[in-house]
């Protein structure tokens, strides 16, 4: 969600919090690194829990990152449905390397573990490739993790760096789905590029359901539904 803080009205937050509130566990990237970021958080968290489910969330420690874009991390999740397991954390593995490192968070749904990493990388500009090669090196960091890799990547899932991860059996759930919104709207085509996406190991996960939701047709134009992000939600239903 774009730049999600004290920017966000109670209407905004109502809007995200009733498309969200279907899912078990949503990941947010964009969280502003101030004190304005995790009390944005804290109002979707309180918005779901009166739409009639117990939601909690956890929010990171600010990226190590430069001060120009150090952000934040958050996980929510409905506590009937899935359990958090340990402390999650931003990874210094690479720190050095990945300007906003990642965030890991091991759930548990019906006694199985898997383990969500939650990741924004530096714009198309500044080349996300030279950060996303260090994903290969995560399976074998975590080799008892079932690791779900999820974000924004800034990078189309069918650039050559994704084919370690690909060689090592991780898939993206997204095949040529664009996912983030044009300034304006070209003849209907409100979507620009295809840098958001989930990935899987195919052997140790199955991927019973996959999409992304369109959100901005609900608004009379793209200029007011970017004011909620200028990405739609992408998702997966995991075995």
């Amino acid at each position: 969600m774009k730049d999600f803080g004290k920017s966000k009205s109670d209407s905004e937050v109502y809007f995200i919090a009733n498309i969200v509130k279907k899912f078990d566990v949503v990941a947010v990237q964009e969280v502003v690194s101030g004190s304005a970021g995790s009390k944005a958080v804290a109002r979707l968290a309180d918005q779901l829990n009166r739409m009639g489910s117990k939601w909690d969330y956890v929010i990171s420690q600010p990226t190590s990152s430069s001060s120009m874009s150090t952000e934040r991390y958050a996980f929510l999740w409905q506590t009937s449905k899935v359990k958090k397991r340990g402390d999650p954390w931003l990874s210094s593995d690479y720190a050095l390397e990945i300007d906003r490192e990642p965030f890991f968070c091991r759930f548990s749904a019906k006694d199985k573990l898997f383990t969500i990493v939650n990741y924004h990388s530096i714009s198309k500009s500044k080349h996300p490739e030279t950060e996303v090669k260090y994903f290969k090196f995560f399976p074998g960091l975590y080799p008892k993790d079932n690791l779900v890799f999820c974000g924004d990547f800034n990078l189309p899932q069918s650039h050559s760096v994704f084919n370690p991860l690909k060689k090592l059996g991780y898939r993206p759930i997204l095949v040529g789905r664009k996912t983030t919104l044009r300034q304006k709207c070209i003849q209907r085509d409100c979507l620009a590029s295809e840098f958001d996406n989930i990935f899987c190991h195919t052997g140790q996960i199955k991927i019973l359901k996959k999409g992304f939701i369109e959100f901005f047709h609900a608004f009379d134009n793209i200029k007011s539904a970017r004011l909620i992000s200028d990405h739609i939600p992408i998702f997966a239903e995991i075995e």
